[in-house]
């Protein structure tokens, strides 16, 4: 059985201007022990079906489909039921973490709180345990941090500290919400690697989330593209980058800067926006910024289906073959040259 399983997901949202389809029907399953990295840019639901998986979109929000976390449907739980699994079952870390620590409590009384809350255990077992958390995620003398509050550490120990709080009962499935975006490049490479050591310690699952195809490559057994709130293509990592199959991700991968780029090189770009979110659409969302976009393409949603058969593990959404296209317009290109 897979550790986490959705069906047809969608996330809507009410507001004056109209409704805002967040997430459009996705489906997917998460293994235990798996790294899957969600890409894609603003807007494209990452970050949405992560919270409705936590169980922490905002009243009012409209959800429909399936979230099944072993064997448990989470959109049916109850609020305590939830509550049970975020932080001993789900840990979650988010991209700012100071919006995820109070300011007003310590480094030690933040990891007290909820180690009592979720292990039941005495004060003095709290912040044993609490210390010994901080030296697992490599807290530069984790005692004196103990006493310190948020301010006081810079962007990259306060994201160890949230870390160290989001394992604290060694969860089986982790999510991390762009945790290094707002870090510098250095200390990205840190906390990237922390969350990797982790993984393999528990033997945690991590759905991470970010818009960095590069960064995915490095981290992922799995890489699943989204765009306009729905799954355009998903697969080994390795599948994903040596035969990309749409046009979205191939227009992704390159954008990727390489070391072998002349210092005047230019990085391919993407012509248009996205479709707003308030939009019904009626067709592939990427259509209309799709140079192989086929007629079917503005008609119909396409399905997400395996490339090939006897390759169930890759997916794609497209109506054209990407590969034939793509060597179609380049004899073509060299015909009238």
């Amino acid at each position: 059985m897979a550790l986490l399983e959705i069906d047809n997901l969608a996330v809507h949202f009410q507001t004056p201007s109209g409704t805002v389809h967040a997430v459009r029907g996705i489906s997917y399953v998460i293994e235990s022990g798996e790294t899957l990295a969600v890409i894609g840019e603003s807007g494209s639901g990452k970050s949405v079906h992560a919270l409705a998986i936590a169980g922490l979109l905002p009243k009012g929000a409209q959800v429909s489909g399936v979230i099944r976390f072993q064997g448990c449907d989470l959109l049916r739980a109850t609020e305590r039921e939830l509550r049970g699994l975020r932080g001993s079952k789900i840990g979650f870390v988010f991209q700012n973490p100071m919006d995820s620590l109070n300011p007003v409590l310590s480094v030690g009384q933040q990891l007290v709180d909820s180690l009592r809350t979720h292990l039941r255990l005495s004060r003095k077992s709290a912040r044993i345990r609490g210390l010994e958390l901080l030296e697992l995620v490599h807290m530069p003398e984790p005692a004196k941090a103990w006493e310190m509050y948020p301010h006081q550490l810079s962007g990259g120990l306060q994201q160890r500290v949230c870390i160290a709080i989001a394992i604290a009962c060694e969860p089986c499935l982790l999510i991390a919400d762009e945790p290094t975006t707002a870090l510098d490049v250095t200390v990205q490479a840190g906390i990237v690697g922390l969350i990797d050591e982790l993984k393999k310690k528990f033997g945690m699952a991590v759905l991470w989330i970010t818009h960095d195809l590069a960064l995915a490559a490095s981290i992922a057994d799995t890489i699943q593209v989204m765009y306009a709130g729905k799954i355009v293509e998903r697969g080994p990592t390795r599948a994903i980058f040596n035969n990309v199959r749409n046009a979205y991700t191939n227009a992704l991968l390159h954008a990727i800067p390489s070391p072998s780029y002349g210092s005047n090189a230019r990085l391919s770009s993407l012509p248009g926006v996205p479709p707003s979110v308030y939009e019904q659409i009626k067709g592939d969302p990427f259509a209309p910024r799709n140079r192989f976009a086929t007629e079917r393409c503005f008609e119909e949603m396409p399905p997400l289906v395996p490339v090939a058969e006897g390759d169930p593990k890759h997916l794609v959404a497209a109506w054209y073959d990407l590969r034939q296209t793509k060597a179609r317009t380049e004899s073509e290109a060299e015909r009238y040259a």
